[in-house]
């Protein structure tokens, strides 16, 4: 016999998804009639409702692994697992943005250390050049200093040469002079 509910044998949507709780247990020994209006005889078991196929088809399901999920298809994955399975995909995408943004501002961070680096490896030479610069400059005016000096020997011996030779020169003009005088006097 064909199964009840317009059902085809193995498939996915075939087993039916309804709340039987709210309507009441049908008499022992009556016929059940479905919400389609057909007849099913007598009722499983006595004073039972259709209650308990569900579950017993539902633990048959649970036990294969599968589910329905919230729109009537069958699932390999229990519905709030594969909800929480979407729920960490969505977060792992969100953590790989953020560690790309990381990324990207560590990569401009690098950067600009590196060209601070740079910046600050070129003043160093600029200051190692100055200093040189100035240690030169330094050795120059001690060169220049100990050449004026010397200078300044040379000129001052020259100077005590001329005075000696004018002190002479005074000497012999007085005595020229004073010769002159007597030579005049004598005449």
């Amino acid at each position: 016999p064909r199964p009840a509910g317009n059902r085809r044998p193995g498939s996915a949507s075939s087993w039916p998804r309804r709340d039987y709780s709210s309507q009441p247990a049908p008499p022992q020994g009556r016929e059940v009639t479905s919400a389609r209006g057909r007849r099913h005889g007598r009722a499983c078991g006595e004073g039972t409702a259709p209650r308990p196929l569900q579950e017993m088809a539902q633990a048959a399901l649970d036990a294969a692994g599968l589910h329905f999920d919230e729109l009537n298809k069958l699932r390999v994955l229990d519905p709030a697992v594969a909800q929480q399975t979407a729920q960490l995909r969505e977060e792992c995408g969100a953590f790989l943005d953020r560690i790309a943004e990381f990324q990207k501002v560590v990569g401009g961070l690098i950067e600009l250390v590196d060209q601070l680096a740079k910046a600050a490896e070129s003043e160093k030479m600029k200051a190692i050049g100055t200093r040189n610069l100035l240690k030169s400059i330094a050795k120059q005016r001690e060169a220049q200093e100990q050449q004026l000096r010397a200078l300044i020997a040379e000129k001052k011996m020259q100077l005590e040469r001329y005075q000696i030779e004018y002190e002479t020169l005074c000497k012999i003009e007085a005595d020229q002079n004073e010769f002159i005088d007597q030579f005049i006097f004598q005449k």
